[in-house]
């Protein structure tokens, strides 16, 4: 069984945490719980790589568009009007463009996490995926105001900052992907690790 202290959870910060500036202050936010950064690059992603970050399966792109329906039946927009359509399908998938558009606009900076729960420490940390709904102290509370209800109206994915594994296994497999066999580092900590 694994010691809770080596978790290892993936971190990725979007085009709008890199255009602020904010690299710095989230490896920091980081660090200061205790978690190593074991892997660490900036790149610009390709649409092939950002298309199979995403899952494609028919269920999770339904959600998007349920969501999007949800979030204009509770600001009072007219999905026909503006989408030109209510299916909830058509709309994931126009959702799930937007989504990879956003992700290939600008350099990303990619992360391997460990430490004690890195995976759901690191979502405490960076907050509900909402930015205006989030907590002030967490990531995308201190520093992002986006929402669904304007990412929609804009056409664009909902700009918030991060994206975090969200369980063990989703991890597992975004660091796969993302560093496939660059080398993750191991070192020991002053005071964390001793």
């Amino acid at each position: 069984m694994q010691n809770p202290k080596e978790e290892k959870t993936f971190l990725m910060i979007k085009p709008d945490g890199v255009r602020k500036g904010l690299v710095g202050e989230i490896i920091k936010r980081l660090e200061q719980r205790d978690l190593k950064i074991m892997a660490l690059e900036m790149f610009q992603p390709t649409v092939e790589k950002i298309d199979n970050h995403y899952p494609k399966d028919e269920n999770w792109r339904r959600r998007l568009g349920q969501k999007t329906l949800a979030t204009y039946e509770k600001y009072g927009y007219d999905p026909i009007e503006e989408l030109g359509t209510n299916d909830d399908l058509v709309i994931g998938n126009k959702v799930r463009d937007w989504l990879i558009d956003y992700m290939t606009s600008a350099p990303l900076v990619r992360m391997v996490v460990q430490g004690v729960h890195a995976v759901s420490m690191v979502r405490k940390i960076v907050g509900p995926t909402i930015p205006s709904t989030a907590e002030m102290g967490t990531i995308r509370g201190d520093f992002s105001a986006d929402s669904p209800a304007l990412a929609n109206r804009e056409k664009r994915a909902v700009m918030n900052l991060v994206h975090a594994s969200e369980t063990a296994e989703e991890a597992e497999h975004e660091i796969k992907h993302w560093f496939g066999d660059s080398p993750i580092y191991d070192y020991k900590r002053f005071g964390v690790d001793e």
